[in-house]
């Protein structure tokens, strides 16, 4: 990855790829959690803080994947049922995977059930070897593969489901004696296959959840991938997307029915965004934007902490930053909310009703009042407000005379 952060942390879609892993268990009813962790583990343990429901487990040195389980051992002291084990850098596993797994370890009384994939191009994944009758086998490593092996097609994405009782008596047993000089945690499989434990493969993985991130090419991959399946989850939920390919949209963001999302729009969350809504194209609404039922946003416009009103326009080149826009108000071309003064930002008021001419600078903090208008070109300064109902103008915005007013129109 060539990276000063632990590669779990990298984002896809706005979440952590390891958030991603621990989420999809949660999702399939899993409550607790051992994360087992090596190098650069302060970051990850520290990102995580939060969560209630992780024990830490740290494997030093790392040697390999039935290491790792080893090192667990202590926190799984006082356990005796299934055991879900998984990779933390393959973060488009889905909840209904995980469920199919252990429902089927469970329904087939197995002491070990894997999660398997049928993929065109098999690349460097562990093939599942089954007898005639198509019955599990075991796992072979394709570096330990003969050629005749290399041709299967079903492989191990690493996605477990063990009875912990008979894992934990079959790990001494597992060796070292292979290509890379690690303790495979895939031995343990057909060590229990030899101790006549029932073993099972069920092939049920989609292609895209073998795909884990070990380069920043992985990285554009699989985030290219959850962001269909984003785009694909609002879109069944009556959203229009004009062009998928091009639209970004984070995964906490909430969108409502007949809502239309233009060409090159990017939403990041957490965003809410309601029914009826035009959004783009070119649009950039980025974190705690709220866009209530009917409001447009347009080109080349950009939205941070802002809180759009039903029916708001702002159609295009503008910037909403720490704000409030009320109801029914129309933003001008090239408005923009001036939060911030150097040191921190500042929020601003608008009301309902108002008409905003093209250009308007609102110098925050400061507030136009409801039914309030400014002029093309307008500056209103901080502490500073448009009165409700008032027609400001000029630089700085000042009362504007009555038969004056007409010079405020913006056309749309």
């Amino acid at each position: 990855m060539k990276t000063a952060r632990n590669k779990v942390l990298h984002e896809v879609c706005g979440k952590g790829i390891l958030a991603w892993v621990l989420d999809a268990c949660r999702e399939a009813g899993i409550e607790e959690q051992i994360v087992i962790v090596g190098a650069m583990r302060d970051q990850v343990m520290e990102a995580f803080s939060g969560a209630g429901d992780i024990t830490w487990v740290v494997q030093e040195p790392q040697q390999g994947t039935a290491h790792a389980v080893m090192a667990a051992e202590d926190a799984l002291s006082d356990f005796e049922g299934d055991l879900v084990i998984l990779v933390g850098d393959a973060p488009l596993v889905r909840p209904e995977a995980i469920r199919t797994l252990l429902e089927t370890h469970r329904r087939e009384d197995a002491a070990v059930t894997l999660l398997t994939a049928i993929l065109d191009d098999p690349k460097w994944f562990g093939r599942i070897l089954r007898d005639s009758r198509g019955t599990l086998q075991g796992i072979i490593e394709a570096k330990e593969a003969t050629p005749e092996q290399l041709e299967i097609r079903e492989v191990n994405p690493s996605y477990y489901a063990y009875h912990w009782p008979a894992l934990k008596e079959v790990l001494p047993r597992i060796s070292t004696d292979n290509a890379k000089g690690e303790y495979y945690l895939t031995d343990a499989v057909g060590l229990l296959i030899e101790a006549g434990k029932k073993a099972v493969a069920v092939p049920a993985a989609e292609p895209e959840e073998c795909e884990a991130v070990n380069s920043r090419e992985d990285l554009a991959r699989v985030t290219a991938i959850m962001r269909q399946r984003i785009n694909r989850m609002h879109m069944a939920a009556g959203v229009t997307i004009v062009d998928p390919a091009t639209t970004y949209i984070e995964h906490d963001v909430e969108i409502r029915e007949d809502t239309v999302i233009g060409p090159c729009t990017v939403i990041r969350g957490p965003t809410r965004i309601g029914a009826g809504c035009r959004i783009g194209p070119m649009a950039h609404l980025r974190p705690d934007t709220v866009l209530e039922d009917g409001a447009e946003v347009g080109a080349f416009v950009e939205t941070k902490n802002a809180h759009l009103g039903a029916e708001v326009i702002v159609r295009h080149l503008s910037y909403l930053g720490d704000c409030r826009i009320g109801p029914r108000t129309s933003v001008g071309c090239g408005t923009i909310t001036a939060n911030s003064d150097g040191a921190q930002k500042h929020h601003t008021d608008v009301g309902a009703d108002v008409f905003l001419g093209a250009g308007t600078v609102l110098v925050a903090p400061t507030s136009v009042g409801d039914k309030a208008r400014t002029g093309a070109g307008s500056v209103v300064t901080k502490h500073r407000p448009v009165p409700p109902g008032e027609t400001y103008a000029g630089v700085p915005a000042k009362p504007l005379e009555p038969n004056r007013q007409a010079e405020g129109e913006n056309a749309e």
